[in-house]
């Protein structure tokens, strides 16, 4: 059986399909018109302190002068609390929302800002196939993140991933080309092997990787997991962060990104 994709419609579609997808295309494209760079942070492997580089590396751009933002693509993840925007208003203007503005100005838009504290996130639908349509809501959530935010004008955002890869997949999918990638790992093989399988699975999409970040070095993880990793792939270890990181920890890692 072949199912047909938008792309491959010809005659005239009942549900519109084609002319939705095409035009929250264009949407995305208007509302990233204004963004340099975006900068997708990614591990793979959960628990390695993604949300918490995303966000410092933010901050320290930011005390340099850059305009940055943050967009929270993991839908349960803890930046806009990093980023002391956990209160902050998401103000509709228009046809767009305003992201909050965080620490040291990062501007920021997180899926935590719209849920009342300490209550889980829950999509609406029929409980009993909830593992069917799940995932299309997460991946929903992310284009209106993307499509329906006036991020304005930025030098950087980042747009931090859930663990996996089906985040990175549908974030390359809408935009006109693949992001760059920040990876985050901890020193230990185990989580060197679950990054390693996805940043293979960027770089295979065109991803452009700029770099590694070693997180909690020095404590009770052991091993070589960003050497090994850079060495496999070509590219620099940006920065080896330790259990507490100083200020001109993030200082030295804003001049690197």
């Amino acid at each position: 059986m072949h199912i047909r994709t938008y792309h491959e419609l010809t005659e005239p579609d009942r549900s519109g399909l084609a002319a939705q997808i095409m035009a929250q295309r264009r949407r995305v494209a208007q509302r990233l018109a204004g963004v340099e760079r975006l900068i997708a942070v990614m591990s793979g492997k959960g628990g390695v302190g993604k949300s918490y580089v995303t966000a410092h590396a933010a901050r320290a751009l930011a005390r340099v002068g850059r305009r940055v933002g943050v967009l929270d693509a993991d839908l349960n993840g803890p930046a806009a609390r990093l980023l002391g925007a956990r209160d902050g208003r998401l103000a509709v203007r228009e046809d767009a929302i305003e992201p909050a503005v965080g620490a040291d100005g990062v501007r920021v838009v997180s899926m935590d800002q719209l849920l009342a504290d300490g209550r889980p996130l829950a999509f609406r639908g029929p409980e009993a196939e909830s593992f069917v349509w799940r995932g299309a809501a997460e991946a929903a959530a992310l284009r209106e993140f993307v499509a329906d935010v006036a991020w304005g004008a930025l030098d950087v955002l980042f747009v931090d991933l859930p663990p996996g890869l089906a985040r990175f997949q549908e974030l390359a999918e809408l935009l006109p080309v693949p992001p760059a990638v920040l990876t985050v790992t901890i020193p230990t093989p185990e989580s060197g092997d679950a990054v390693r399988r996805a940043l293979r699975a960027a770089l295979e999409r065109g991803a452009t990787p700029l770099g590694i970040i070693e997180n909690m070095t020095g404590g009770g993880f052991a091993g070589t997991a960003a050497d090994d990793l850079a060495a496999e792939f070509g590219i620099p270890v940006l920065a080896r962060i330790p259990w507490h990181p100083a200020r001109d920890t993030w200082d030295r890692l804003g001049e690197r990104l």
